[in-house]
């Protein structure tokens, strides 16, 4: 579908597709997720994904688009390797593409205090 320098993007099988459309945009270098992955290759990922977006508004009518994706142990992820969803949507879909069920786990001190903290130190 759309093959550039760092990134693909291509549809899934048609057993997966999520929606006519469906797109996966996978960058070339292997990467697990968003957190390992250098900051100038996610934004050249993140640019197929918008231009993809953009493509299926037009070509397809979609008023919207799901952008999915998993990183790292426990968050769902089903492949190794760094890709995103892009799943068209329309006013009559009744498709819910969020998490139903809430985490359980309990953080001892005020979150976004711990988060804070730490943002100015973490560089992938």
């Amino acid at each position: 579908m759309a093959q550039e320098q760092q990134v693909v993007a291509f549809l899934p099988l048609d057993a997966d597709a999520l929606a006519p459309g469906h797109t996966l945009v996978v960058p070339r270098a292997h990467h697990v997720g968003v957190l390992d992955t250098p900051a100038g290759l996610l934004g050249a990922t993140m640019e197929l994904v918008q231009r993809v977006g953009c493509a299926m508004q037009e070509a397809l009518g979609a008023s919207g688009v799901v952008v999915l994706n998993a990183s790292g142990p426990y968050s769902g992820q089903s492949v190794g390797h760094l890709h995103f969803h892009v799943v068209p949507c329309w006013p009559d879909d009744e498709a819910t593409f969020w998490p139903t069920e809430r985490s359980a786990r309990r953080v001892g001190g005020v979150v976004h205090e711990l988060i804070a903290q730490r943002l100015g130190d973490a560089r992938p």
